[in-house]
């Protein structure tokens, strides 16, 4: 900031909003407030008439009528797969994998389908309000550099699986080939990584206990499905004599480090063991009842002192990256599974989908909520029309009555990407080009086989 006419501070951005959502405090919101912007990061959130006498923004924008909150983290996703959207449906999830989201990828997967289904994504996320992701697929190196060259925020994981695929044959070309991309982009501003290993049923011993030591070592997390499905768990037991949980937590792996995906099939006893050891749980509401995989309990977890965040999952199993759905979805399906209607309210559900997933992701210093000192990775919400009347209550409306629709503004770091509802620095018909190009491929393609 430097000092402006009138003895205003210049800034670089004002926005004011009918309605500001910090997220923390939990359940506050802020009416006809502002939010200063300069270098990229939040340095004062006040009344617009104190905003007005005390800065001289080079941009402002103004939404009388809009919410602003902080940018939707989307604490699980495979981005690349949005090219896969609608390809298998109404599957349960073993048959869904193996018979045809594994074929189609072994026949497509490169590092061309791998930039144009992220890049396809971002530009979904952003029209969404998600200003950041925790990514989970192959070419780690491909995907680390598209979400740089286009600025958005992402935790990039480095795949680990026991079988050869694209990316890389053996264990220990997953762990170079991922260590080496680490190494190129330690220190990026946007752009983070994260152990990626599958899943139990699909990792051996021997390649957690590496994963355990490295990610010590760098001191990054491990981002893991488990406890999926019951047939997970069951097979588990019957092959190792234990459940998934219980075989991590022997190998060291149950801690502050592990964002663990979709947890559906927990006891009293895990959901207490997470607690103690300070796992992450990803809740993914929408992917869970797609693929009739089970239900998180996520009242519980959040009474046991659980951090719980947010997640799509891939376009091929919900089938969109709309985080402001999940939040309802979220919402609604915890009371259900809960047996209460005061669980899973609309604040926490917000909660999840921002600061909690920040948290699970090593990110919450940074993002997750609108406070000075934080980035300003920001979204605004337009609450204006006809659906969306009377306002009793913002947070409500985001989580009970809105739709991503609603969306007109989006900032990464202070930087805008959606305007009035129009992507900035993309080509919409390229991207929608290029989709309909794979998607009249993968089209093509018999299942269980490449075409020819």
């Amino acid at each position: 900031m430097a000092p402006g006419s009138d003895d205003k501070l210049n800034i670089d951005l004002l926005i004011t909003a009918g309605w500001v959502i910090p997220v923390e405090p939990a359940g506050v919101v802020l009416k006809d407030h502002a939010v200063a912007v300069d270098g990229g990061n939040i340095v004062a959130v006040l009344p617009v008439a104190e905003a007005e006498q005390r800065f001289q923004p080079r941009q402002r924008v103004d939404r009388p009528h809009g919410v602003l909150f902080p940018g939707l983290v989307n604490a699980h996703t495979h981005n690349p797969m949005t090219l896969m959207r609608g390809v298998a449906d109404d599957l349960p999830l073993m048959r869904w994998l193996n018979e045809h989201i594994w074929p189609v990828e072994g026949a497509v997967m490169g590092p061309g389908f791998i930039r144009d289904g992220i890049e396809l994504a971002i530009a979904e996320m952003l029209r969404g309000g998600t200003t950041c992701c925790n990514e989970n697929y192959f070419f780690p190196d491909v995907a680390a550099a598209t979400y740089q060259r286009h600025g958005f925020r992402a935790l990039v994981g480095i795949p680990v699986i026991d079988f050869a695929n694209p990316w890389a044959a053996t264990h220990d070309e997953h762990f170079d080939k991922g260590v080496e991309v680490y190494d190129q982009y330690r220190g990026d501003p946007m752009v983070g990584f994260a152990f990626a290993p599958h899943a139990p049923y699909t990792v051996d011993d021997r390649a957690f206990e590496r994963i355990r030591t490295l990610s010590n070592q760098l001191d990054i997390p491990v981002h893991c499905h488990i406890h999926e499905t019951a047939q997970e768990v069951d097979e588990a037991v019957a092959k190792d004599g234990q459940r998934p949980l219980a075989r991590l937590d022997r190998l060291g792996l149950l801690n502050e480090r592990m964002i663990a995906v979709h947890m559906t099939q927990l006891t009293d006893a895990e959901i207490a063991l997470c607690a103690v050891r300070g796992v992450h749980v990803v809740h993914c509401p929408e992917s869970n009842l797609k693929l009739a995989s089970g239900f998180c309990k996520v009242e519980a977890l959040r009474e046991a002192g659980v951090n719980v965040a947010l997640g799509t999952d891939g376009c091929a199993s919900n089938n969109d990256l709309d985080m402001i759905s999940e939040m309802r979805t979220a919402a609604q399906l915890g009371k259900a599974v809960a047996q209460n209607a005061a669980a899973v309210d609309a604040a926490y559900a917000l909660r999840m989908a921002t600061l909690n997933s920040a948290k699970a992701m090593g990110l919450d210093d940074r993002i997750g909520s609108i406070e000075v000192g934080k980035q300003a990775d920001l979204a605004l919400l337009q609450l204006d029309d006809l659906e969306s009347q009377p306002v009793y209550s913002a947070i409500s409306h985001l989580v009970y009555a809105s739709g991503r629709h609603q969306i007109s503004d989006v900032w990464i770091a202070g930087k805008q990407r959606l305007a009035e509802g129009e992507l900035l620095d993309m080509d919409r018909a390229d991207l929608i080009a290029r989709a309909r190009g794979w998607g009249e491929r993968i089209a093509k393609l018999p299942r269980g086989g490449k075409a020819g």
